[in-house]
Order: C-alpha cells, then structure tokens, then sequence
C-alpha cells in the first residue's frame, strides 16, 4: 500500500541566533499543501519572497548550506530540514525573519522537538520517492571524499570520517538503518570545531553566534593554559580546560562518535534538497557541504531526467506469457502476415503490454527499404492498435464474437527508426470508460528504454455478423 505525504499539524515556532550572523532570528513550521516540499519564507522581506529547498538554489557551502533564490536568501538549513525528513514530515513552509536559520544547540533535537508539538498529519496524496536504481557516486580525488547511492529497498546511510590533525577524530563511523531511529540516534548530535580554528573564526567574525553551548570543540594540539585563558575571556567564559577524551568541558558528549553521527545529520539534512524522499543506501566518506550539494544535484538532475521520460514496461523473456500466440488468434481476427504482435506479458482492467520481435524475414523488409531496412511506421501504428484491441475485447465475454475498427488517430510521433533484431514493447492505457461501445487510447512503442512512437486511439466494439 502507497504510503501518503505528511505535514505538520500546526504552526510551531523557536527562537535564537544564527551561528554566522549572530542576527537573533524567529523560525515558524507551517503545516503546507501536499506537493508543497520545502520552502523558507523570508518574513523581514519585501514581499516575503520564498527560497525552494533545492539543490539548484544553493549558492555557498563553507560552514553550512546557503539557499538563494532571487532577492532571498537564507543560511544553515541543514538541521531544520534534517528534522522534518527524520521525522517523515514531507510539506512546510518555514518562516524566517533573518538570513540564517538559528544554530540553537547545534544539532535537530529543538526542532525535533517543535514537530513534535506540532504533530504530524498524514494527507490525501502517495509520497513520491527517489529510487536508486545503480550505483551513483561523486568523489573528490582532491580530499578523499566521495558519496555512492546504492539500491535499496528504503532509506539507510552510513558515514565515515577521519582528520589527521585529531587522534580523536582519527576514524569515526555512524550509521542509521531507517529514518525511524533518527529521533533517537542522530537528532541530538551536535556540530564540532577544531580548536585551531576557532579562534581566526572568531576574529574574522564568522561564527558571531557561536559559544560554548552549540558547539563539540575538539582539542587538535597542545594548548598552554595562557591560550586556554585567552579563549575563554573571547567567549566570555570564567575558565575552560581539556576533558581526557580531547574536548573541552563545554558539554559531553551524547555518543563516543557524535561528530561522526553530526555528519551523518548535515547528509540527511543536504540530501533533502533533490526534492524527494529517497530510498537507497548512501554511504559518504569524508562528507562535508561542498559534495554533499555536488551529490544532491546529480540526484536531482536523475529526477528530472525520469521526470521528462516514460518508463518502459519491463519485460523478461523468462516469463511466461499471460497470452501467446495461439491465444491471440483466438482473439484478433489478423492473420500472416499481418499479425503483429506475438505475446501478451500484462492485462489489466485499463492496461495492457504486448510484445513483437521483428525479424530481418519480416515480408515488409523486403521493400522497405531493401538497402536500409525499416519497419514502416503505419504498421507501428496498426500493431498498437492490435495490442489496444485485445485491451477493450478483454472486456467482452465472447471476445471472438467481437472486433474492432478504429474510428480516429491522434497525436502520432515515430521517434526512432525500428530495424531487424529490436524486440517491441507496446503499452496501452484506456484514456476513459468504455462507453457506447467506444474506447478511447493512448499507445505507446518501445525499444529497450527508448519510446519509439505513440499516439491517441479512438475504437469501435462491433459484433461480428
């Protein structure tokens, strides 16, 4: 059974300041239409113009994930939309009245939190996924980084790390086998700093809305206790020292490997920008926002790939089929050498799928064209047509007693040339009920992946005398 879109159930709000602009920002979940996806309202704008959560708007990747899409922007939404895709909420509009997205804890579990007040409504429409269907990767050969996709049946990743600057950060791996555990195993994992970089970030204002409380800082080298001193009057803290597990004693930590488990947050969170629910096996090595958004464009170029072409039925010769060719017979009245098509492989209610191999004896080789044979695309055309009448005659309780007449063709395209040795899938659908007699199609041809012609049928059921 198709598994439905969800939204939230009301408007939730939280509050705090964004981790690069320091600017003190309010954030509100909206419950949204099905189809909706994602998308940021900036409030504190003329106009409130929105920025969609897509990988096609990102912009920047150093620290953090940017959006802009016209005159908006907006700025480290990864944790937020972690959330809503961890929590299975699949429509929200999300209001914003600064350009960044509050840092809070440094992780999702504030969020989490807010969707959970708010509640999570399923609606009237099926989630439309992503499915893997090989493997796809990006790597940078530069840093050792790379992400695969693999098939699989739902959504599972695994990410691996390692810094050579840090023993503890030497090698770290985290896992999550489905969305389900995301609350609970990733959802609180905060966001880490080394500690050689803290203080030039500092300086250079880029972390104005950083301290103590949003941050796993992780001690990269020695560090006298003057340094130690002058850090801590930066944040405006009494006193900081190293815990033995190599951070500093601002927090501890939720897991021994919750850097790595962060990282597996910032995945999720920057996958949620191909647009669709994924189902596959990622695994990221090195990740960080650069190639995850270099990955989530590959995704969604996929998508939009898919999006423009038809699929064609799948066809496995191994099977066997529902209608051969002496049960055709008894259906169609054509005969050599005009029948044209030699199996059925699906019959539904308001579908069907046929199939013909054509062969170098075909006797309309002959001359067309002796040189360059081509099948012609009038017989594409009847044979569809063959295929749609064993559809709309599956309909009749004495099939033989019936046949059928085409009464008009619509929208024919030939787009690609059939020659000896394609095998030919045809699909065709029944556009409406069958009414007065009447049945109206839409055929399509294949070759392998490939739509070679398709068209609108419109049919006449009448008995033979």
């Amino acid at each position: 059974m198709a598994e439905k879109q969800r939204t939230i159930g009301k408007a939730v709000s939280l509050q705090g300041n964004g981790l690069h602009t320091g600017v003190f920002v309010n954030l509100t979940l909206n419950p949204a239409e099905p189809g909706f996806g994602y998308k940021f309202r900036r409030v504190d704008l003329p106009g409130q113009p929105t920025v969609r959560a897509l990988a096609d708007n990102v912009t920047y990747t150093q620290r953090g994930t940017v959006l802009e899409e016209g005159e908006a922007k907006v700025s480290t939404i990864e944790h937020c939309l972690a959330a809503l895709r961890g929590m299975g909420v699949d429509n929200c509009l999300i209001d914003v009245d600064g350009p960044e997205v509050p840092i809070l804890d440094g992780s999702s579990k504030y969020f989490v939190g807010a969707i959970k007040e708010a509640g999570i409504v399923e609606q009237d429409a099926d989630r439309e996924y992503f499915e893997v269907r090989e493997k796809m990767m990006v790597e940078d050969p530069e840093t050792g980084s790379y992400i695969i996709a693999l098939p699989d049946n739902g959504f599972s990743a695994q990410v691996m790390i390692s810094f050579d600057r840090s023993l503890q950060l030497a090698n770290q791996f985290a896992t999550i086998e489905s969305l389900d555990a995301f609350e609970t195993e990733i959802s609180m994992c905060r966001t880490f700093v080394f500690l050689h970089e803290l203080e030039p970030l500092l300086k250079a204002n880029l972390i104005k809305g950083g301290d103590l409380d949003n941050a796993i800082i992780i001690i990269d080298r020695p560090v006298a206790q003057e340094e130690m001193n002058r850090l801590a009057a930066l944040f405006g803290k009494p006193a900081m020292e190293v815990k033995p597990t190599g951070i500093l004693n601002n927090l501890d930590l939720h897991f021994t490997n919750e850097p790595a488990r962060h990282k597996l947050l910032d995945v999720i969170g920057d996958l949620t920008l191909c647009g669709s629910p994924i189902k596959g096996r990622i695994i990221a090595n090195k990740p960080g926002h650069k190639i995850n958004a270099e990955f989530t464009r590959m995704l969604r170029k996929e998508i939009r790939k898919r999006q423009l072409k038809i699929d064609a039925p799948h066809y496995d010769p191994n099977i066997e089929p529902l209608y051969d060719i002496t049960k055709i017979k008894s259906m169609l009245p054509h005969r050599y050498p005009f029948l044209l098509v030699d199996k059925i492989i699906e019959l539904q209610e308001k579908v069907v799928v046929g199939v013909k191999n054509v062969t170098g004896n075909e006797p309309f080789f002959v001359g067309h064209f002796p040189e360059e044979p081509v099948m012609p695309g009038v017989l594409l055309v009847e044979a569809m047509a063959q295929v749609g009448g064993i559809l709309v005659l599956g309909q009749m309780e004495e099939p033989h007693r019936y046949s059928t007449y085409f009464l008009k063709l619509d929208n024919i395209k030939f787009r690609k040339k059939v020659v000896p040795g394609d095998t030919l899938i045809f699909k065709l659908e029944l556009l409406s009920e069958i009414r007065r007699g009447v049945a109206n199609m839409k055929g399509m041809a294949f070759v392998g992946d490939n739509i070679v012609a398709e068209g609108e049928f419109m049919a006449q059921i009448i008995k033979n005398k």
